[in-house]
């Protein structure tokens, strides 16, 4: 097999999206070339941000020491959240009850909700309903607010806990928008945080539609705490399309994915 250099680190990239790890062996293999050139191509991938070299190969860029603070992560990616989070709104239907999620994709779904009526929306995240309250002061939407209460985050501007947890057993929603750490055919959604992950897991089992937003730094990411596997997910909002060798399974499985940009 013959390739550019472009075109290798392109199926280096699937295999990576596919199993979450490269190893150079097996791959200078099968695209008939040099152990040293998969090498090269495996450090450019790394130089440009798209993967992590291990002995041995590779494995899919994440955050080495768990997920940044709630204000670094705003600086991140801050178009592609933005059009997730307006392509997302779009799915909100005036009357439905939901669940925005803590995180910076999710925030920019409440921006998004101009216009709707009668929603009743549930949250942990002390930015969302910062937000939400001088909304509904303004006017932009209208319906009801409901902060859950418990055990104060303040790094990433949430609130979890038993108390979090208690109080999420009492309600049933339309929709759920969940932001992930990280999306991958093994391991599902998945987060950094385990008392987020709980949380989360807790909005997607009370929806009747569960929605995640995941721009392209989340795709092929297995973080530490499963959220939810692949089936249980209903819509992928990201500011991509899924990687081209997930087509089958994301039919099997039956999850919608919606790209952000026209």
């Amino acid at each position: 097999m013959s390739l550019l250099a472009q075109e290798r680190k392109e199926l280096i990239l699937q295999v990576l999206f596919r199993e979450g790890k490269v190893k150079v062996l097996p791959m200078a293999e099968q695209l008939g070339v040099s152990s040293e050139t998969i090498r090269r191509d495996l450090d450019i991938l790394e130089s440009e941000g798209k993967l992590s070299r291990v002995y041995g190969g590779a494995v899919r860029s994440g955050y080495e020491h768990g997920e940044p603070p709630y204000q670094q992560r705003t600086q991140l990616y801050t178009d592609a959240k933005k059009k997730i989070g307006v392509r997302a709104a779009e799915l909100i239907e005036n009357g439905d009850t939901i669940a925005l999620d803590v995180g910076t994709t999710v925030l920019e779904v409440a921006k998004a909700l101009t216009g709707k009526r009668n929603l009743t929306i549930l949250t942990h995240s002390l930015s969302i309903a910062s937000y939400l309250s001088e909304a509904l002061n303004n006017h932009l939407f209208s319906g009801k607010v409901f902060m859950l209460g418990g055990q104060l985050n303040p790094e990433q501007q949430s609130v979890t806990g038993p108390l979090c947890e208690q109080m999420m057993g009492n309600f049933f929603l339309n929709k759920a928008f969940l932001s992930v750490g990280g999306l991958s055919l093994s391991g599902g959604i998945t987060d950094y945080d385990m008392n987020e992950a709980y949380i989360s897991k807790q909005f997607a089992k009370s929806a009747q539609e569960v929605i995640v937003l995941a721009d392209q730094s989340k795709i092929g990411v297995q973080a530490f705490s499963l959220i939810a596997p692949l089936e249980d997910v209903d819509i992928i909002v990201s500011d991509q399309p899924y990687p081209k060798d997930w087509k089958d399974i994301m039919e099997q499985k039956g999850v919608h994915w919606i790209v952000s940009e026209a």
